[in-house]
């Protein structure tokens, strides 16, 4: 399956994430984006170094300046279970803003063709680093990393596109 580009619409599926009162909630893509702009954005792995400490911490401190220029949430997509995604939240206690959000079976990931194959480092199929910024569920920027790198896909990279 080609990746998801920009022109696309924004396929469905079931992510997990706990709200504010601790209550793990499924819910549809479509019902977090539509008639909304967001960013979604995926990392190959919770805890791991460059998404904690460099992807992840940049849409954190950008989510104001992310939001005054439009974009109403901030997802990001992991194939992780949504207790390791709630811990992994837990570690940025000043974020507001951003929703981390659980694809634990790498379904949603494979609807958007950015599976990643690390089976030979033993962490199976990982997400792609990526950041779409989609509007009312058309994607208008689709910023897709290849394998690990970290060059297209930040909050400054969306923020030129915005």
């Amino acid at each position: 399956m080609a990746p998801i580009s920009v022109g696309d619409s924004l396929p469905d599926g079931t992510v997990s994430y706990f709200d504010d009162e601790d209550n793990l909630q499924s819910v549809s893509v479509h019902s977090l984006a539509a008639g909304k702009k967001v960013i979604l954005f995926g990392v190959p792995g919770a805890f791991t170094t460059t998404c904690s400490l460099k992807h992840v911490p940049g849409f954190v401190e950008k989510a104001e300046e992310l939001k005054s220029k439009g974009v109403e949430d901030i997802l990001l997509l992991s194939v992780n279970d949504p207790f390791v995604m709630k811990a992994w939240a837990k570690t940025y206690p000043e974020n507001k803003h951003v929703r981390f959000l659980a694809d634990g079976s790498a379904k949603y990931t494979h609807a958007l063709g950015l599976e990643l194959d690390l089976a030979e480092k033993g962490l199976g199929t990982r997400s792609r680093r990526f950041a779409l910024l989609v509007d009312n569920l058309k994607v208008k920027v689709a910023n897709i990393e290849s394998g690990g790198e970290f060059t297209v896909s930040s909050a400054d990279d969306i923020l030129k596109a915005l």
